[in-house]
């Protein structure tokens, strides 16, 4: 896979995947403009990437705030004159991220807006952002970030799992959109993925959660001229857990 010269956004940038995909993108050629809401760390991430050699800004960006991600779209075409690939990786279960372990009738409402926010309204934000320029440039990809919640359901986290398979449907509508003027559309849906401890203990029926590379592999290949064909799917990355049987 070849990505010389190709400029990629990527939001959640500063750790994780999102983080990994910047450096594996670099590594065949890319340029990259890593957001994060952590400012010192998303700086960090992209002096880290400058330091081996690569091209990469670091930018604060919050994705409920649709002037940050303008922003940045604009940064990206300022700096580098196109937008190739987004990769939208923020996000989280927001009783996780917040703290806030209650059954989701007794959730706050700020809570709730939280997870809404984070994982899908910044994920439209930054689509609508980019999309004009892909489609003036007559090409583009677009990986959301989906989550196995999203297919099956979580008692234990009903915001996150609408938001996710929000997430799905927003990448068939994208394509749609896009599929006249060269831009594609994909959503990789993830199981547990080592990014934290606590995801090892998640059920599959390869008996394992996935290691970041494996999910960051998939993404390359469909932002890859290899995957010119693909466009509105959903990839499951999952171990086999929405096979079923799973108790």
């Amino acid at each position: 896979m070849n990505f010389k010269d190709r400029i990629a956004i990527m939001t959640g940038a500063a750790s994780g995947m999102g983080l990994l995909s910047a450096q594996e993108l670099v590594k065949e050629g890319a340029k990259v403009l890593l957001t994060d809401v952590n400012k010192e760390a998303v700086e960090a991430a992209a002096a880290g990437i400058r330091k081996d050699g690569g091209e990469a800004i670091g930018l604060q960006v919050d994705v409920r705030k649709y002037d940050d991600v303008k922003r940045a779209a604009d940064m990206a075409l300022e700096k580098f004159g196109r937008i190739d690939i987004l990769l939208n990786f923020a996000g989280g279960a927001e009783t996780r991220v917040c703290n806030c372990h209650k059954p989701f009738h007794e959730l706050p409402v700020d809570v709730i807006d939280w997870g809404l926010d984070v994982n899908l309204k910044g994920a439209v934000y930054f689509c609508h952002a980019v999309m004009g320029a892909m489609i003036k440039q007559k090409s583009g990809v677009m990986i959301n970030l989906g989550s196995v919640s999203g297919v099956e359901g979580s008692a234990g986290a009903v915001n996150y799992s609408a938001a996710k398979s929000g997430i799905i449907g927003l990448t068939k509508a994208l394509a749609l959109c896009g599929a006249p003027h060269g831009v594609r559309a994909c959503c990789v849906s993830p199981g547990p993925v080592l990014t934290r401890p606590g995801m090892a203990d998640m059920k599959t029926r390869l008996g394992r959660a996935a290691e970041p590379k494996e999910v960051v592999d998939l993404i390359l290949y469909l932002c890859s001229d290899k995957a010119a064909f693909i466009t509105g799917s959903n990839y499951m990355i999952d171990g086999g857990r929405t096979c079923g049987g799973m108790d």
